[in-house]
């Protein structure tokens, strides 16, 4: 029998190699994705494409409100910042940041494992390419795998030890694209931009994009994105 995972799936480039890494590495994967009220909600369709062609097990819509408390670019009509330099993005937390986003996802990725029996949840956050987001740190992933231990019934019973694995934490954008092009990641399938027009097209001009794009460009291998 194969063993169990939950992938927190976006549709963008970063959980897409990260889905690939864990079915690479034999789990049965099941991947969930969020309608969180994220102004790109086209990210959506890309992520069921993404798990159809990555064979998972199954993949679940959460519907959750998040633009119920606003005060991000991604869930509020706030501007998304355009074609900011490398010292603008790494001063401070940006606004694209979504209050508490991955304590919830994860969160909901927690009830799943436990349900399925899965001792392995895998989320695609990165702290090399830093966004600045601080719910994208090694600290707090460690952080959470210790409270998740807490919080469950199988993990106070010692019947299974949740892992929260985040194999491209210390990866930089070229060297994730390098990983899933080995592992035949199709990345025209893959959604980054934070601000995509009506046809889903990337804007090439967010902090997302830019970091995309440069990605490509030093791991050599073109970039597929759609352009507006």
């Amino acid at each position: 029998m194969l063993k169990k995972a939950v992938v927190l799936l976006s549709g963008g480039l970063d959980s897409t190699t990260t889905l690939a890494i864990a079915h690479n590495e034999g789990y049965d994967t099941y991947a969930m994705s969020f309608r969180y009220g994220q102004r790109n909600a086209v990210e959506l369709q890309c992520a069921k494409n993404i798990a159809d062609a990555l064979g998972v097990k199954q993949h679940t819509i959460v519907d959750i409100n998040l633009r119920i408390f606003g005060a991000s670019a991604l869930t509020a009509d706030i501007a998304v910042p355009k074609n900011r330099s490398d010292t603008e993005m790494e001063d401070g937390i940006p606004i694209t940041y979504v209050p508490a986003r991955n304590t919830i996802f994860l969160s909901y990725g927690l009830a799943y494992a436990e349900v399925l029996g899965a001792d392995t949840i895998f989320i695609g956050v990165n702290a090399m390419d830093y966004s600045g987001y601080p719910d994208c740190r090694p600290e707090y992933i460690n952080a959470y795998q210790t409270m998740a231990n807490l919080a469950t019934q199988a993990g106070v019973e010692g019947k299974t030890q949740l892992t929260i694995r985040a194999p491209l934490m210390d990866k930089t954008k070229a060297e994730i694209i390098q990983i899933g092009a080995a592992l035949g990641v199709d990345y025209s399938l893959t959604l980054s931009c934070y601000d995509p027009d009506a046809e889903g097209r990337a804007c090439g001009g967010c902090d997302s994009c830019l970091l995309r794009k440069r990605g490509f460009k030093e791991a050599g291998i073109p970039d597929p994105t759609r352009y507006s």
